[in-house]
């Protein structure tokens, strides 16, 4: 395998990573390239908000992630990022309201009680497992680990991996949500839904289509560290059809708790940690989770409330130089038109 087969490594890569192809992905079926729609991406205020700059300025200088032990093949030349351009203001797409609550049905007349001696009532069970917070363990195999997998840089083997991606719904049923620093063009990237310890149960999907902002292509922007990858059909089906997907959520509070899930690059499991996450910045949302070194790239925080995902690994330090912090580019009208400009492409 070439270096040109997959992203180069940068020492704070959350994505494990060998051979970034620097060029903007030209759209399969046409000549249309997101460089040409700067407008419409580069959404966020012209400089950052005091509280980002402060935030930036106060984080210690950690020591770069270092990356786990890798063969020859895996490229470990840092690219240092381009500083971000200024982008105009735009005003944040409302969240979506909440469902009415549906009124309860009456209860009906209970019977009379009857003589006998009633047998015993079992104990309730518990609808939902006790979660301990800020824990990192092994994601079950269950549907919703299925819609989050590995990235590939060709064949599926163990320890081949190099970022994490997910399935979010589209009309095309066939989109990704991963890191902008994870890929810039498909090349001979694959994804696994529900990798684990060198098996793909759900299939291996082509990636065909990369989609990035400006803002992260053309200058780095951390807070823009965010792309959409569409994949091929597999056996006459969509992915979506097969494992299912998470929606995609605008605006999403600061504090919410979710599902952080990710495939370290030492690991041929992924990794789940429950928390909430907290504002760094005014673009940037933090979590405390243990244990998320080089390859947890792109995994998606999945909100336990609505199940939508509103983070994913990469923005800050591109998901963080310190394995127990990650971070996410806030997820807002930005990429609400990345989103519009992938779906409209796709099919």
């Amino acid at each position: 395998m070439t270096d040109q087969q997959r992203p180069p490594r940068r020492p704070r890569l959350r994505g494990r990573s060998v051979a970034l192809i620097a060029a903007v992905l030209a759209l399969a079926g046409g000549t249309t390239t997101l460089a040409a729609q700067a407008t419409a991406y580069n959404v966020h205020p012209a400089a950052q908000a005091p509280a980002q700059a402060a935030a930036h300025a106060a984080a210690p200088a950690a020591a770069p992630k270092a990356a786990p032990t890798a063969p020859a093949t895996r490229s470990a030349t840092p690219s240092a990022a381009p500083t971000p351009a200024p982008t105009p203001a735009v005003t944040p797409v409302a969240a979506a309201a909440p469902s009415s609550t549906p009124t309860p049905s009456p209860s009906a007349t209970p019977s009379a009680t009857p003589t006998a001696t009633p047998s015993p009532t079992p104990a309730a069970q518990p609808s939902v497992k006790a979660v301990s917070l800020g824990t990192t363990g092994t994601a079950p195999a269950d549907a919703d680990s299925a819609k989050v997998g590995a990235l590939f840089s060709g064949s599926v083997a163990v320890g081949n991996h190099f970022c994490t991606a997910s399935v979010v719904d589209s009309p095309g049923r066939d989109l990704l949500l991963t890191a902008g620093h994870c890929l810039s063009s498909p090349g001979s990237a694959v994804f696994a839904p529900g990798y684990r310890n060198g098996s793909a149960p759900y299939g291996t999907w082509k990636v065909t289509q990369v989609f990035a902002t400006t803002g992260w292509s053309q200058n780095g922007d951390t807070d823009q560290d965010f792309a959409f990858l569409t994949v091929a059909p597999l056996n006459g089906k969509q992915i979506e059809d097969v494992v299912g997907a998470n929606q995609l959520g605008l605006d999403a509070s600061f504090t919410a708790q979710v599902r952080l899930y990710g495939y370290p690059a030492s690991s041929d499991l992924p990794l789940l940690c429950t928390n909430a996450t907290t504002k760094f910045s005014s673009y940037q949302r933090e979590i405390a989770c243990p244990a998320y070194s080089g390859g947890t790239s792109g995994g998606p925080f999945v909100s336990t409330d609505t199940g939508q995902v509103i983070g994913i690994i990469g923005g800050y330090q591109q998901g963080g130089d310190t394995d127990d912090i990650s971070y996410s580019a806030y997820f807002d009208q930005t990429i609400a038109n990345l989103y519009a400009t992938a779906i409209s492409h796709t099919g």
